[in-house]
């Protein structure tokens, strides 16, 4: 009786042109170039707690992060070479250049491994690509702007890690709104790679050197709250600053809005983007057809919203959305 209804159903999946496959026995790394932040920190915290649970479940047989010591590309590509020796089915990347890693996974793809890129995308047309549109993101900081700040201002830039694809992409989309909103100027741009002690001091070295009429600050995710520190130790008034959905910047925010009613928004793409490229991964291995480019938004925080958001984001944690495998069939789904 068993065997005959396991031949019904090959017959009928046969029939139907769908393949059935088995992931249980599959192994996806994740290769990951820095952990040097909150955001981060919280992007390998959910990876876990979307990963162990499918691993006990038999859905893979395992999924391992690494992560390099330094932000280097050339190291990235020897760990990616390593995962390759070591068998893994899938390697899931988030990327320390769009193009200086696409040598090692064409290497992955040649050896029949599938590679998923996330956050940090890789160009190799044999990858799949999970992108925010990081251009639009920061371009919606100036919108934002335009309209709490109609009369227009200086701007300090801070930006993220330098040579970075999500970097290069978040300024990029801040220029291209103060190019279209000519009431902004930018005065001064700085590097906080995405942390906020870097951020405070980068500001505080570059303040003594900017005009006193600072009316924002543009950032791309973990700064806002070190920006604020630099500003208040040099003494000088607080700008509209840009958050980045990090605890201490909410934390910060609404002590400020309780105070005096201090307006902003915050922006950042999720953290737990990492588990949406597990998925994806996983169904790649499962058969699935997905198409090589993926598309999330990104996650914004609004004045409304502050409370709530700042309710369910851990002390020194990220506010955050994890995936599931519905949520990531949906994603492909949308993408067909």
């Amino acid at each position: 009786m068993r065997k005959a209804l396991l031949l019904t159903t090959l017959a009928v999946v046969l029939a139907s042109g769908t393949a059935l496959a088995d992931t249980s026995a599959k192994r996806i790394a994740l290769s990951n170039n820095y952990a040097g932040n909150s955001w981060r920190q919280a992007m390998l915290t959910s990876w876990d707690t979307i990963t162990k649970p499918a691993v006990e479940k038999g859905i893979v047989a395992a999924a391992d992060a690494f992560t390099t010591a330094e932000n280097q590309a050339t190291e990235q590509a020897a760990q990616i070479q390593n995962l390759i020796l070591q068998g893994y089915d899938a390697i899931v990347i988030n990327a320390a250049s769009p193009t200086a890693l696409n040598g090692a996974v064409k290497e992955a793809c040649d050896a029949g491994i599938v590679v998923v890129s996330f956050d940090g995308i890789v160009t190799e047309p044999c990858a799949w690509r999970i992108a925010v549109d990081f251009a639009a993101m920061g371009k919606a900081e100036i919108d934002y702007l335009k309209e709490a700040l109609p009369g227009g201002g200086k701007l300090l830039e801070i930006r993220g890690l330098a040579g970075v694809f999500v970097d290069d992409e978040i300024s990029k989309g801040i220029h291209e709104g103060v190019a279209e909103n000519p009431q902004f100027e930018i005065v001064g741009s700085v590097h906080g790679d995405w942390a906020q002690d870097v951020a405070q001091k980068a500001v505080a070295g570059i303040l003594p050197s900017l005009p006193e009429d600072i009316v924002g600050v543009v950032t791309q995710g973990g700064d806002g709250y070190g920006a604020a520190q630099a500003f208040a130790a040099a003494g000088r008034p607080t700008p509209l600053i840009i958050m980045g959905n990090r605890q201490d910047e909410l934390a910060w925010w609404k002590q400020q809005k309780d105070a005096s009613g201090y307006k902003t928004m915050s922006v950042s793409i999720a953290p737990g983007v990492s588990t949406l490229a597990f998925w994806v991964a996983q169904q790649i291995l499962d058969g699935q057809d997905v198409p090589k480019d993926l598309v999330v938004p990104f996650l914004r925080i609004d004045q409304d919203g502050l409370e709530a958001a700042l309710e369910t984001t851990p002390s020194g944690g990220v506010a955050n959305v994890e995936y599931t495998l519905e949520d990531a069939q949906k994603v492909i789904a949308a993408a067909k």
